[in-house]
């Protein structure tokens, strides 16, 4: 660190690093160097910030861009070669680990008719939100599900998983989300492909879906047996959970931040589905704009249904169905549908379980102004 970089970071406050360079502490700070050590006030207060300063901004990727994009891929690379036919979707703060928003991945999927990627298994817990076609399944140690436009399904750390699309189907397009950066920030990445490349089907079709689908009733011959760390049930239908989300809107109003949010859960624990991932669908009211507030955690959204706006920081980004964006963690952020006769619904996966699970949770709201921002800019 030059001098420059120090005097960026001392602050004159109690309590806080404020040490002024000297010759003989620059020549002190060479030697510790060239010993691979370093004197801790000198980055002290970059290292430990007031409130969190992610490098991760805020980012909207339309549909209208994402789409055409995505299908020159099928003409340019297989499945075979690329072994998942991905285009990331990259956060400019976040190029370095590939990452959509703090230690989140996501990327956009596209296979034809008839087309399979092979069998494998990762560290990392993975998921996906169908998001266009006909025909689309995913295999996970064993269990075939087949998936339509607005499922949600898991493909949990060490399962075996691989996805295609029927003979019969038409191409299909999905979104997949993964913790891989938070893997390998934590050195603890495997990965492994099928000895066979396929896995076979041992299991009836949709099986956990049928067992653990109905919510209020379980199967409790298999619940007291479940010791995994990630839910018994895998897919989770858009038709279910958009019932789900009109019953609550019509008796309540919801989050006054959030609107009409619903958790996709394990229904064993009642916990988040995953370990290091969550997942939500929320419903906006026609007309309803949320209240602004912030809270660790790092969110991305993808639009299910309807249009709105979302004012992250000051900034207004102005979405519609299938644009996917990102809130950082601890940026201000409120929601709004922008139609006054039909709702709006926002899929989200974010890393809320490992911000619990390690006591990292804090949330504030907005509390001048009305409870909203003033906006500055439009994306």
């Amino acid at each position: 660190m030059d001098k420059l970089e120090r005097e960026k970071y001392r602050e004159d406050i109690a309590g806080r690093a404020n040490v002024e360079d000297t010759p003989e502490l620059v020549a002190y700070y060479d030697a510790l160097e060239k010993k691979d050590m370093g004197a801790l006030w000198t980055v002290a207060n970059k290292i430990e910030p007031w409130h969190p300063q992610p490098t991760s901004v805020p980012v909207i990727w339309r549909w209208a861009d994402v789409r055409p994009a995505i299908l020159r891929a099928p003409d340019l690379v297989t499945p075979e070669k690329a072994g998942r036919r991905v285009i990331m979707l990259v956060n400019p703060g976040r190029r370095d680990v590939s990452a959509a928003v703090g230690h989140l991945y996501t990327g956009i999927q596209i296979m034809k008719a008839g087309e399979a990627a092979s069998a494998h298994r990762h560290q990392a817990s993975a998921l996906r939100f169908i998001m266009e076609g006909r025909g689309a399944y995913t295999v996970v140690d064993g269990e075939r599900m087949t998936l339509d436009a607005g499922d949600f399904v898991l493909t949990p750390n060490g399962t075996w998983h691989e996805h295609g699309v029927d003979a019969s189907g038409s191409t299909c397009i999905w979104q997949d989300g993964l913790d891989i950066p938070l893997m390998n920030a934590l050195d603890a990445g495997f990965y492994e492909v099928h000895p066979d490349l396929r896995q076979a089907e041992t299991e009836t079709t949709d099986i956990s879906q049928r067992l653990y689908g109905a919510g209020f009733v379980q199967p409790a011959w298999l619940r007291r047996d479940w010791n995994k760390p990630y839910s018994p049930m895998m897919k989770f239908p858009w038709v279910e959970t958009y019932a789900a989300l009109r019953r609550a809107a019509e008796v309540s109003d919801g989050s006054p931040y959030d609107g009409i949010i619903m958790e996709y859960v394990n229904p064993v624990t009642g916990g988040p589905v995953m370990p290091t991932t969550g997942a939500t669908m929320q419903l906006l009211k026609p007309g309803m704009h949320t209240r602004a507030h912030r809270h660790t955690g790092s969110f991305v959204y993808q639009v299910a249904k309807g249009q709105g706006f979302s004012i992250i920081d000051g900034v207004r980004y102005d979405w519609q169905e299938r644009d996917i964006f990102v809130v950082p963690s601890w940026a201000v952020h409120e929601h709004a549908n922008a139609s006054s006769t039909e709702d709006a619904c926002l899929f989200t996966f974010n890393d809320l379980p490992v911000m619990r699970a390690l006591g990292l949770y804090r949330e504030t709201a907005v509390t001048d102004n009305g409870g909203h921002q003033n906006i500055s800019s439009k994306a």
